[in-house]
């Protein structure tokens, strides 16, 4: 439990940016997501990756969602998967975490076939991720306090006053006060809803954490709040983000890296630009239509006409 207690000068440093008024507006968050894709910017053939999804084949009965797809994700890096609706992205989430067997290929974490993982080594190997539901998923009949508890309850069997200051801890992370721990889920907005789940992820120190559509149902203001709330953290205390969203602005804002699932297969991956200039029908109408064009204006690719005049 050493991690999870000793985080107090990341959450310090964490809680310091978030204060600086500065880091609020829209050119700077663009900025800061550039200036972080630039420092992991890896030598691939020098680091290992944390998840390496190697000719996965995944198939409900005769209906195939993914056919030789391969991706890699690297330690520190804020991986978006984007793609349209039934292109497999929570499916690839689900083999990733393990949840499903593909008919094909293998999914490694940390370097080791996931299923390969039983017993308490699984046990061990789910302590070391977070996920963020994207309805929260919070317990309805438990208050803030014992959901973000719940899960050093369960792992750690830790006494409560420890437990009690890490759950603050994590709590004072997402701008929130010890009188909020007491409230219940059915008495939060929508945007505390997120914050609590957030801090619930967080609470073992994952050095992954699994984003399913982050921002969804959050007015743009609160959106953008959470979203320079999660790069904050995830600069201080460096885990590595997996995240499926549709939304262009927490795209261009957040990932550092971007995977499109199209075809069966990850199309293609790269940075925002990159993807940009990819030639492909969804490539097109997600990231060049109108919505693309108000989120990422600033950001088209280079010399590359996309059919408009």
């Amino acid at each position: 439990m050493t991690s999870a207690a000793n985080s107090t000068d990341q959450a310090d440093s964490a809680m310091k940016a978030l204060a600086d008024p500065h880091k609020a507006n829209e050119s700077s968050r663009v900025s800061a997501a550039q200036e972080q894709q630039k420092e992991l910017q890896l030598d691939k053939t020098a680091v290992s990756p944390l998840i390496d999804v190697q000719d996965l084949t995944t198939a409900f009965g005769s209906h195939v969602v993914h056919e030789h797809l391969n991706l890699k994700i690297f330690p520190k890096e804020i991986l978006a998967l984007v793609g349209g609706s039934g292109s497999g992205k929570t499916t690839l989430l689900r083999q990733i975490l393990g949840l499903d067997r593909p008919r094909s290929g293998v999914v490694k974490v940390f370097d080791r076939p996931v299923h390969d993982y039983v017993g308490a080594e699984r046990l061990a190997l789910t302590h070391r991720w977070g996920m963020l539901f994207q309805a929260g998923a919070l317990f309805s009949a438990l208050p803030v306090f014992d959901n973000i508890a719940l899960p050093l309850r369960e792992v750690h069997h830790l006494p409560e006053d420890l437990i009690r200051d890490v759950v603050l801890m994590r709590l004072s992370w997402m701008g929130l006060t010890p009188r909020d721990a007491a409230l219940m889920p059915s008495e939060l907005s929508g945007g505390m809803i997120k914050r609590v789940a957030l801090a619930r992820a967080l609470a073992l120190d994952p050095e992954l954490l699994f984003l399913d559509e982050p921002t969804a149902g959050l007015d743009p203001q609160r959106s953008d709040e959470f979203v320079d709330l999660i790069r904050v953290l995830h600069r201080e205390l460096g885990f590595t983000v997996v995240m499926v969203t549709h939304d262009l602005d927490t795209i261009g804002a957040l990932a550092t890296r971007v995977a499109v699932l199209a075809e069966k297969k990850v199309l293609v991956e790269g940075s925002l630009e990159q993807v940009m200039q990819t030639q492909h029908p969804f490539i097109e109408a997600f990231f060049h239509g109108e919505r693309g064009a108000r989120a990422l204006g600033g950001r088209e690719a280079k010399g590359i006409s996309h059919g408009k005049p």
